[in-house]
């Protein structure tokens, strides 16, 4: 949760609980899980090791 302090919550004053829940929930599904970069991934976000993935088939 650090990382999404730092990038969403610290920067964001929000009006109302509902759209901090909006926010939130957006970072994570829309940026966080697809373009972060994961070391498991051997650092590309999902997106590139799709991608990646697909095009050496």
């Amino acid at each position: 949760f650090h990382t999404l302090k730092m990038e969403l919550v610290y920067q964001t004053r929000f009006k109302t609980r509902s759209e901090a829940e909006m926010m939130i929930f957006e970072y994570i599904e829309v940026f966080y899980n697809r373009h972060r970069m994961h070391s498991s991934l051997n650092y590309l976000s999902p997106l590139e090791f799709e991608q990646q993935f697909f095009s050496n088939k």
